[in-house]
């Protein structure tokens, strides 16, 4: 009896793992796409003129922003973590199932960050171009990926 309590137990623990493994990932990508969003908020404000625009933060913001965009994103866009599988998650089964269009796509947002720290740094005018570059790489892959 002994050994089939302790084969059911042990049965578990991968079964244990990668749901945890899972709500990791999910957790970790929510984070993720929060820095995202708070460095683009900051750049937004500025550039609507709803905060004075702080020439070291939009430099700041755009630094993170570019950072953020060199994340190798392996570790959270993980296999059973999409809408499919009962995760509390906007991230669509389309993720998976076009992995090579998902990477260029955020391949686009690489491109679309480059240089986005200097650049905001330029003054308030030159926020639009960059909002409107990072915004076009965000909304390409928000488009195809991310449900509303």
């Amino acid at each position: 009896m002994r050994q089939l309590i302790l084969a059911s137990v042990l049965a578990t623990v991968p079964v244990l793992a990668l749901a945890d493994a899972a709500e990791d990932a999910i957790e970790a990508r929510a984070g993720y796409m929060k820095m995202l969003a708070i460095n683009m908020a900051t750049l937004s404000g500025m550039a609507r003129g709803d905060v004075p625009y702080d020439a070291d933060a939009a430099t700041a913001a755009g630094n993170n922003i570019e950072a953020l965009s060199n994340y190798a994103l392996t570790g959270l866009f993980i296999e059973g973590t999409s809408t499919d599988d009962g995760a509390d998650t906007e991230a669509l089964p389309a993720i998976w199932e076009n992995s090579e269009d998902f990477a260029t796509k955020f391949a686009g947002l690489q491109e679309a960050a480059a240089g986005a720290g200097a650049a905001a740094g330029g003054g308030q005018d030159a926020l639009g171009p960059v909002l409107q570059k990072l915004g076009g790489a965000c909304k390409a892959c928000h488009d195809d990926y991310r449900e509303e």
